[in-house]
């Protein structure tokens, strides 16, 4: 199967990201989703000083670039990813939206030091790790989107690792997993950290949690454990809970007016 080239425009989308920021995509590819856009609302929400700021695994940058449009002005993102490919995209989504004076993209491995040097540097660091261990789910054909989807490059773990590594003392690591996955917070407590909150996220009303958004700090302290956070009511219709952290996070849903 070929491969989607961030060189060949027809392989590309650009698409709205948050307010006036695009961001390119694969049209065959791993693209932005609502686990993003959660992450980034928990982040920028944990930290809203924050002006030093780095995403690990970044991906395309859609989690660092969506926190760092609800942080000031002054606030810098440094992103590490290791597919080229994606990495490219993110380059490219910098270069359009003309943050290059604000967001430094890194080309490596997280689990590198030599790719992340820092030690008690950033005051916010995010990561969205893949959620599936080799074996227990297919690899797609296309490399981008199974280095999104699957453990290829370490898990978790690494993930948490890195994040205790790099963040000030007084720092916050945000971190999307899977709901059901206990991996996630274990994680969390064998990188030396401490579980200050755990956002659920139920994706329609009367199913259970796919996706958890969890808060770590070097910092012990109480697990501010939140209700689940609703995408949809059981009737599978938006929540106003939903519309009203889109339009914070500057991602308002459009909706087409009811035909009369």
């Amino acid at each position: 199967m070929r491969q989607p080239d961030p060189e060949n425009p027809d392989d590309l989308s650009l698409d709205r990201l948050a307010g006036d920021w695009q961001i390119y995509q694969f049209r065959r590819g791993h693209r932005f989703s609502a686990d993003d856009l959660f992450t980034a609302w928990v982040a920028s929400r944990a930290r809203p000083e924050a002006r030093v700021y780095a995403d690990i695994g970044a991906g395309i940058g859609s989690v660092g670039l969506l926190t760092l449009w609800r942080l000031s002005s002054e606030s810098t993102l440094t992103a590490v990813e290791a597919q080229e490919a994606s990495h490219q995209l993110m380059r490219k989504t910098v270069e359009h939206n003309a943050l290059t004076s604000r967001v430094h993209c890194r080309l490596g491995d997280l689990r590198d030091t030599d790719s992340m040097p820092e030690r008690d540097h950033f005051e916010l660091v995010t990561g969205s790790p893949p959620y599936i261990p080799l074996g227990k789910g297919v690899v797609s054909p296309i490399e981008q989107r199974a280095g999104a989807r699957m453990e290829l490059r370490g898990s978790i773990y690494d993930y948490a690792e890195t994040a205790a590594r790099i963040m000030r003392p007084d720092g916050t690591f945000v971190v999307c997993f899977a709901a059901a996955d206990p991996r996630g917070e274990d994680a969390i407590a064998r990188a030396g950290l401490s579980l200050r909150a755990r956002q659920d996220i139920i994706f329609r009303g009367g199913q259970a949690p796919l996706v958890t958004v969890l808060v770590a700090t070097r910092v012990p302290g109480p697990c501010d454990r939140r209700e689940p956070f609703a995408i949809r009511g059981p009737d599978g219709e938006w929540t106003e809970a939903y519309f009203a952290m889109r339009r914070e996070m500057g991602t308002d849903v459009y909706l087409a007016p009811q035909a009369t």
